[in-house]
């Protein structure tokens, strides 16, 4: 297991909003665009774009670019690998 990713996966959990972010994806498992999920979760479209931001370089979301939407979705394989492995490859 990669030490340094896995303090940035788990620095990018320890914020609340970044947790209910999770959260939400995983019961939504399809794309969904930046611009929802701030309005659910009521935050600004700046702090939306940090806590993204952190997600993706965490690599526990992946995004996709179309037009002047951003659709973002879970890395499920990021979270099995890192967190629900965690104990196992320490």
């Amino acid at each position: 297991m990669d030490k340094d990713k896995s303090i940035t996966i788990f620095k990018a959990l320890s914020d609340p909003i970044r947790i209910d972010i999770v959260k939400y994806l995983k019961e939504n498992p399809q794309e969904i665009t930046c611009g929802e999920i701030g309005k659910i979760m009521n935050i600004s479209k700046t702090s939306g774009s940090y806590h993204f931001k952190i997600l993706e370089a965490a690599n526990l979301i992946t995004t996709r670019k179309e037009a002047r939407e951003k659709y973002i979705k879970l890395n499920k394989e990021t979270i099995e690998k890192y967190i629900t492995n965690f104990f196992q490859n320490l």
